[in-house]
C-alpha cells in the first residue's frame, strides 16, 4: 500500500521529513477492522508526535480519519464490511496517512451520513476530547441544570463542547 512516512526527526528539515513509501497492508488483530482510508485531517497530535518522537524512521502519522471497512477480524462484532466509519486512531499503531489502516473496533463509530468524508475526518479527536472533558471529567449528565462557561468556544474542542451540551 502507499503511505506517507515520517522518516527524519530533524525539526530544521521539515521539507524532507515526510516521504512517500510502499508498505504491506496492516495485519489485523482479533478486534481490528481494516479501513480503506478515504479522508484524513491533520491536528496537533500529528505535530506533537513528530516533535517528541525519538524513533522517527518509517512512522506513519495521522489519526483522524474516515473510511470504508474492507475486512474484519475474527472477533469483531459491531461492524461489517462495507460500512463507513470515522475515528481517532491509536497513537501506538500506524496512523491514517496511508491507503489502509488497521483499527480496533472499540475506537471507531459509524460515520454520520449527513456530513461529507472530509468534514467527518476533521471531527473525531476534537469531538472525543470535548466529550471526555464534559462527561467523563466534569461528569455532566442529562439531568444537570445550570450554566457552563466555555472559554475558546470558537476553536475545535470548544465548538464541539458547545454542540454536545446543546446550546
Amino acid at each position: 500500500m502507499k503511505a506517507v512516512s515520517y522518516v527524519i526527526n530533524n525539526h530544521d528539515d521539515f521539507k524532507n521529513s515526510l516521504v512517500d513509501i510502499e508498505k504491506a497492508k496492516p495485519t489485523l488483530k482479533e478486534r481490528d477492522v481494516l479501513v480503506k482510508v478515504q479522508a484524513i485531517s491533520v491536528n496537533p497530535v500529528d505535530t506533537k508526535v513528530r516533535k517528541n518522537s525519538s524513533e522517527a524512521n518509517n512512522r506513519i502519522l495521522g489519526w483522524d480519519a474516515v473510511g470504508e471497512i474492507i475486512e474484519v477480524g475474527p472477533k469483531v462484532t459491531s461492524f461489517k464490511v462495507g460500512e463507513s466509519v470515522w475515528y481517532a486512531g491509536d497513537l501506538t499503531r500506524d496512523g491514517s496517512n496511508a491507503e489502509f489502516q488497521a483499527v480496533d473496533e472499540r475506537i471507531i463509530s459509524l460515520k454520520p451520513i449527513t456530513v461529507s468524508n472530509a468534514e467527518a475526518a476533521a471531527l473525531p479527536l476534537t469531538a472525543i476530547t470535548a466529550w471526555e472533558m464534559l462527561f467523563d471529567r466534569f461528569q455532566i449528565s442529562e439531568t444537570d441544570v445550570g450554566s457552563i462557561l466555555i472559554i475558546g468556544g470558537a476553536g475545535g474542542v470548544g465548538s464541539m463542547a458547545l454542540l454536545q451540551i446543546e446550546i
